[in-house]
Parts: structure tokens; sequence; C-alpha cells
């Protein structure tokens, strides 16, 4: 039997990865978002332990030292992000199936480890144009923040086919239907059983 898959799905900022993901959460209740570590500021209206787990620097470093990261990044901007291995086996010792939202190079370490049974998806939007309205529009960033995410989607859009599977965010409906038949068929090819 195959190892128990863990989806790891990354892609440009702006693309729709958030929104296609809690759609398949939906659809796929045993499917379970793990949560990363950051060392960014909290944004109003988030919640430790709910969107990121927020640590210090210092953590952050100590965290590092001992291993506990599964992969970890540090953006240009100097704010570092990682997965916890104990977030993953938190959710597979719930019975659950772990599910990534990762920035692309930590998916690439990811995917070249093959330690955890990565099954990698980059999600796109239709045009990089269409790329940079949407992220315009959801007005997290400041304009430098968008500037730079923008640059890096750039650099990010080069490196899709790096990846298992491309996603293309044209239609939402049609672009979860896509990820739930990834999902399901790296399970069935595990030996995973998955509700139909």
């Amino acid at each position: 039997m195959a190892p128990r898959p863990v989806f790891v799905v990354t892609g440009t900022s702006g693309a729709g990865k958030g929104t296609i993901e809690r759609a398949l959460v939906e659809r796929m209740p045993e499917v379970e978002l793990a949560i990363s570590a950051t060392t960014r500021s909290r944004r109003a209206g988030e919640q430790n332990g709910r969107e990121y787990w927020f640590i210090s620097d210092e953590e952050f470093d100590r965290k590092l030292a001992e291993g506990e990261f599964l992969e970890h990044i540090v953006f240009d901007w100097g704010q570092r992000s990682g997965t916890l291995r104990s977030e993953i086996d938190r959710i597979r010792n719930a019975g659950r199936i772990p599910l990534l939202d990762l920035e692309t190079e930590g998916a690439l370490r990811l995917a070249r480890t093959r330690s955890v049974g990565a099954v990698t998806i980059f999600v796109k939007a239709p045009s990089f144009e269409e790329n940079e309205r949407r992220l315009r529009d959801r007005a997290t960033e400041s304009e430098g923040e968008i500037e730079e995410r923008l640059e890096l989607a750039r650099r990010q859009l080069e490196q899709a086919d790096l990846f298992d599977h491309v996603i293309e965010n044209d239609d939402l409906e049609r672009a979860v239907e896509e990820l739930e038949e990834i999902v399901r068929g790296a399970l069935r090819t595990a030996g995973t059983v998955s509700r139909p």
C-alpha cells in the first residue's frame, strides 16, 4: 500500500487557493487544512490557531533548531512561515487527510523529498492581469506588499510545471471539482477510503 498522501496546494497570491481549499473541505470533511506557523503580525479578525499559529522570531528559531518544521520559507520581506510536523501528526492521528496551503518554495521542498507522500497542486489565475486584479481587490496588503507579491507571482508561474498537477482557477466550481478528482484519485491509489 502506498503511503497515505498529504495534499499540498500552492500557487500565486490572489489565484484563489484558499477559496478552492475551503470548498474542498466542505465536500470532503475527511480532509483537514493544516495550520501553518508564521512570524507575521496578526491581521484584524485573525485568531491564533485558526488562520495561523502566530509565533515570535525566537520561538520560530527554537522550533527550527529542534527539527519541528516539515518545511519553512523566508519571504523576501523577512517574514517566515512553515508547517510543523506536529500538525501533520495531529491530523493523521485523528484519521483525517492533511491538506497544506504552502508558498511555492515550501511546496517544492516537499515535492522533492516525497517523505510525507506529498501530492502537489499548483493553482493559477487565468492570466497575470486577473491575478493582479484579484490581489488588489482583496485589499489585505499595502501597495508595497502587493508589488512584492506580484513580483513573486511572476517567479512562481515559471515553476508551475514542476508540480504534479496545475489547476487554472477560471471557474470556481470547475476548479473545485478538479481538485476533488485529484484528491479522490490519489486516495484510491493509496488504498485510503474516501467517501464518494
